[in-house]
C-alpha cells in the first residue's frame, strides 16, 4: 500500500520560500508521475503543478507557473515543490498525489497523504 508523507510547510511572510518535500513508500516510485495538490479552507482540491515519471516534463497552474518549481530525485522517492515569491493566496493544506501512469495528463489516484500547511501572512 503507498504512503506519502508530506513536509516542509509552515508560516512564512509574503514574497518568501519555502520547499516542499513528499517521500513514497511502498510503490515503484519511478514508475509514475506525481502531482502537488492544495486545498484552502473552503475551497476544492486543485492541482498546481506535476511532473512526469522521469522528471523531464513539468506542468504549473496558471496561478503559481514562474513562481514554483517542481522537481523529483527517484533514488530518494522524492518529489519537490520549491515555492517562491509566496502570496497570502497561497496558504493551503499541500498535498502530493501519484499519477495513474507516467505522464502527468494521465490522472492521479486518491492516495494522500496527511499534507503540510503552509500559511503565509500578509
Amino acid at each position: 500500500q503507498v504512503q506519502l508523507v508530506e513536509s516542509g510547510g509552515g508560516l512564512v511572510q509574503a514574497g518568501g520560500s519555502l520547499r516542499l518535500s513528499c517521500v513514497v513508500f511502498g510503490r515503484a516510485f519511478s514508475g509514475y508521475a506525481m502531482g502537488w495538490f492544495r486545498q484552502a479552507p473552503g475551497k476544492e482540491r486543485v492541482i498546481v503543478a506535476a511532473i512526469n515519471m522521469s522528471g523531464g516534463s513539468t506542468y504549473y497552474s496558471d496561478s503559481v507557473k514562474g513562481r514554483f518549481t517542481i522537481s523529483r530525485d527517484n533514488a530518494k522517492n522524492t518529489v519537490y515543490l520549491q515555492m517562491n515569491s509566496l502570496k497570502p493566496e497561497d496558504t493551503a493544506v499541500s498535498y502530493c498525489a501519484p499519477g495513474k501512469g507516467g505522464s502527468y495528463y494521465s490522472g492521479y489516484l486518491e492516495v494522500w497523504g496527511q499534507g503540510t500547511l503552509v500559511t503565509v501572512s500578509s
